[in-house]
């Protein structure tokens, strides 16, 4: 299988294993939360994962796979608020913990390019 076959795939396998993690280990994504969001964070949490769980499945499926990718991206940008937390959070913990928070963040840009890159070259195909 080319590479930009598998392209989706991966990505599709990245959300899911991210969204099973927000039920397998909940209180460390809790913990990421803005505090300016309503409600609970583990309503957010399990609505997140969830979310990402969908998207995994829209993205693995070429029917779904376009707007999946594209609503992907909009999911990386719009969980990024959560990532500034961590590592505001984190800036005082050791500097392993602190590399990994920072890191993160640039980090979306890439995520979202590779999900918006995936949506474009699914154009014409269904």
């Amino acid at each position: 299988m080319p590479r930009s076959e598998r392209s989706p795939l991966l990505l599709a396998g990245l959300l899911a294993a991210s969204g099973v993690a927000h039920f397998a280990v909940p209180r460390q994504f809790d913990a990421v939360v803005p505090r300016t969001l309503p409600g609970k964070p583990r309503t957010w949490t399990y609505a997140s994962g969830a979310a990402e769980l969908a998207l995994a499945a829209g993205v693995a499926l070429p029917r779904t796979r376009k707007p999946a990718a594209l609503a992907a991206a909009a999911f990386f940008v719009g969980v990024f608020p959560a990532n500034v937390k961590m590592a505001v959070d984190w800036r005082n913990r050791p500097a392993p913990q602190k590399a990994i928070a920072f890191g993160r963040l640039p980090l979306q840009i890439p995520l979202v390019l590779w999900a918006r890159g995936i949506a474009k070259n699914t154009e014409g195909r269904a």
